[in-house]
């Protein structure tokens, strides 16, 4: 009878110790699931941040090319004058999507993407100035906004590379 109890209990715990450790396990493997999952969304929130921002950037630097095609193709100074107001127009219209998706890319991150992002945004208030100076008649705006369009190109491709490292870490 002793051996019969013994064993009863010894099968008893048995089965306790086996339902403990698969409950651990399902614990475990749905806590990995639900890190895999959420890690998938952060990415792909981040991808389509990344993504809108460099819309918007892109709708940025083709007006700065038509400001320097209108130097090249445009003699008349007032037709000038006149051309670089519609684009000053149409840049501060495109300039307020840009700001909202680098504010978004601040908030996904992580840093080095946030802070490439933010030097997007600040190279283009500072080219748009120059374009504000052009139309004022400043003499030297022009070489300054085009040597602003260029930094602005540069910073663009280094937001670029951030992202691109930080989809690849992620």
């Amino acid at each position: 009878m002793w051996v019969a109890a013994f064993t009863g209990g010894t099968a008893v715990l048995a089965s306790w110790v086996t339902t403990l450790g698969n409950a651990r396990a399902a614990r475990v493997q749905a806590e990995a699931s639900a890190q895999a999952q959420r890690q998938g969304r952060v990415r792909e929130l981040r991808r389509a941040a990344y993504l809108e921002l460099m819309e918007h950037a892109h709708v940025i630097g083709e007006l700065y090319r038509r400001v320097i095609d209108a130097f090249h193709q445009i003699a008349d100074p007032d037709q000038q004058l006149t051309r670089f107001e519609e684009l000053r127009l149409e840049l501060r219209e495109a300039y307020d999507p840009l700001m909202h998706s680098v504010r978004v890319v601040v908030l996904e991150g992580p840093l080095a993407t946030a802070e490439a992002a933010q030097g997007v945004l600040d190279a283009a208030q500072k080219v748009n100035r120059c374009l504000w100076r052009i139309t004022c008649g400043d003499a030297d705006a022009h070489s300054r906004f085009v040597e602003g369009q260029e930094a602005y190109l540069r910073c663009l491709s280094r937001f670029v590379e951030a992202a691109r490292a930080a989809m690849d870490t992620s």
